[in-house]
């Protein structure tokens, strides 16, 4: 697992591809990655449907890598739940699913998606229970991951280090896993200088 300095601003699951030997999680098709500069404007209209961050369906061009946050947490749960957890048939319909899930959001949580959104008027809908989300047995700590991705408020939303401390991977960094097939782990901390200073003063906390 290497940390770089990378903007996505697109995932989803067809991006994801496994190595069935060794087990190895790759993304590819970077054709929507750019570098995000702080104060310049991007386009909102990116994304696949399914994985699309609030604050882009609420037209923000200023917006950070929280959006691929936001999209990690819309794969994961799609892979436990084996089906979209918004599966919007329009970006209207979309902003209605993640309603559905995540109750509507506040004033604030709406300036923080987009300050220049104005619009406050939707229906007041009460968050959906996770564990009635997840209806069949999941690990809670799986459960705990896919609701931290999933924040309305970008700032709020777990960052890529915190969800590589996050006890759902504590069976990772047992040096007696295996893999199904009895092979040894794959390199997954394997850190370059940058990634492994911020992981221990994230781990000082």
């Amino acid at each position: 697992m290497e940390l770089e300095r990378a903007d996505l601003v697109t995932v989803w699951e067809v991006d994801l591809v496994v190595n069935p030997h060794t087990h190895q999680l790759k993304l590819c098709d970077f054709g929507s990655a750019k570098v995000l500069v702080k104060g310049e404007p991007n386009i909102s209209y990116i994304c696949s449907r399914y994985y699309r961050a609030p604050e882009l369906i609420f037209g923000a061009t200023e917006y950070t890598n929280a959006i691929d946050l936001w999209s990690t947490g819309c794969v994961m749960a799609e892979l436990l739940l084996g089906q979209p957890l918004f599966p919007g048939e329009s970006g209207v319909d979309q902003l209605v699913e993640v309603i559905k899930v995540l109750g509507t959001p506040t004033r604030e949580e709406i300036k923080c998606m987009n300050p220049n959104y104005t619009e406050f008027k939707f229906p007041q809908i009460k968050a959906h229970p996770w564990h009635k989300v997840f209806q069949k047995r999941l690990p809670p700590e799986a459960v705990d991951l896919v609701c931290r991705f999933l924040q309305y408020s970008p700032n709020l939303r777990c960052t890529a280090l915190d969800a590589c401390i996050h006890p759902f991977f504590d069976e990772l960094r047992d040096p007696e896993t295996r893999l199904p097939n009895g092979r040894p782990l794959p390199p997954l901390f394997n850190f370059k200088p940058q990634g492994k200073k911020a992981l221990y003063l994230l781990l000082q906390v």
